[in-house]
């Protein structure tokens, strides 16, 4: 029997979640069923007032087990923007893992992740839930872009590459306010728990039961031999490459003991390693700089924003192949709301996988890249 809505958007009424909705509302005019959902119901009329959408509301709270479970019974996707996840998120990620329901999110918090892999990938297998984390800035372009890569080096040399190195080359616009949030939560509960240090440091702690090759740290700013560049820490990278080894892992090690990390681009010469050790420095989650949780930038400001990522592939002897990601708008809210909601749309129409906790580049892979860029605003090339 179908469920009665598509989709329920979980967390409709964040920054966040009215661009999803948004964006659903523009894409989605042929007969998608879909709902928002919260836990006030006058905001969530605010929200249906503001965007001009004729949607059911539906009425449940973070930590309101009942509801959550009877909201999930009503969807075949469930959308959640209701972050910092290892505060609000584990009561709704149960409810989908014990009645089957697809979910995606946009969690960047890898020991909370690991956490739920713990749990509740056991209970999705059994029940047909298809749960995948990080359908967002963190972590679609990066994961997407190793998969492009690799297929490209199975086309031309047929076999992997066994080195790859992410490159952000450009980007304008910030990372959101839930990300913060998300970042300065997972410290705390490190700080609480200095067990997690451990497993937030790495590589494969999103691999249960596989440890690969050893990684570079990527912590220190370094002159990259292969860009004859020097790079810089890339703040995201420590869960990127986490579900980057998670995707490879759950494909059957299908590209081998990868080695892979993530860097900024910073320039050439004495500038370019002047502006590599500045860049290492720099925390823009300090303190009270970046919005709030629930905040963003305006329309503008995300219109202008982009990202150019690249990835350079290199063989044992040297050979290198490269692949390219870019982005058209504000990374941590335009490109990323619409991630999100291609990766539910790719859920609901294009996939059908066994349940089980997974990430985007293993059970949606190619699908959600051809959506992407045709819908989305995003170019991924290889050669």
């Amino acid at each position: 029997m179908a469920a009665e809505f598509d989709i329920v958007l979980f967390g409709a009424t964040g920054f966040t979640g009215k661009l999803v909705a948004e964006y659903l509302a523009k894409r989605e005019q042929d007969g998608l069923r879909w709902a928002i959902a919260g836990r006030a119901a006058d905001k969530l009329a605010a929200v249906r007032n503001e965007l001009a959408i004729d949607v059911p509301v539906v009425i449940a709270d973070s930590d309101d087990a009942a509801a959550l479970e009877a909201m999930c019974r009503r969807a075949t996707v469930v959308i959640s923007t209701v972050g910092p996840y290892q505060l609000h998120g584990s009561t709704l990620l149960a409810a989908c893992a014990s009645t089957g329901t697809a979910y995606v999110d946009l969690c960047g918090e890898p020991a909370w992740m690991r956490q739920m892999i713990d749990a509740h990938h056991d209970e999705a297998q059994r029940s047909g839930a298809r749960i995948v984390f990080s359908c967002g800035f963190d972590s679609i372009p990066f994961d997407l872009g190793v998969l492009t890569l690799q297929e490209a080096a199975l086309a031309r040399f047929g076999t992997p590459v066994p080195r790859i190195k992410a490159r952000v080359r450009h980007m304008k616009g910030g990372f959101s306010g839930g990300t913060a949030a998300s970042l300065k939560a997972t410290l705390a509960a490190a700080a609480r728990q200095p067990s997690l240090f451990g497993l937030l440091s790495d590589p494969f702690a999103l691999t249960p039961g596989h440890a690969g090759p050893h990684q570079p740290g990527g912590l220190l700013p370094e002159y990259d031999a292969t860009l004859q560049s020097w790079v810089a820490p890339f703040i995201m990278a420590p869960i990127n490459t986490k579900n980057v080894h998670r995707t490879n892992f759950l494909l059957g090690q299908r590209w081998g003991d990868l080695v892979y990390d993530e860097m900024v681009v910073a320039g050439l010469g004495d500038l370019g390693k002047a502006a590599a050790e500045a860049l290492a420095k720099l925390n823009p989650f300090a303190g009270d700089k970046g919005p709030k949780s629930g905040e963003g930038p305006s329309k503008e400001e995300r219109d202008a924003g982009y990202f150019d990522i690249l990835f350079a592939g290199l063989m044992p002897d040297g050979t290198r192949i490269d692949a390219v990601v870019t982005g058209d708008s504000d990374p941590g809210y335009g490109c990323t709301s619409k991630m999100l909601a291609e990766s539910a749309l790719c859920l609901l129409h294009d996939v059908e996988a066994d349940g089980g906790i997974w990430t985007p580049g293993a059970i949606m892979g190619a699908p959600l890249r051809d959506r992407l860029i045709a819908r989305a605003g995003m170019t991924f090339t290889a050669g």
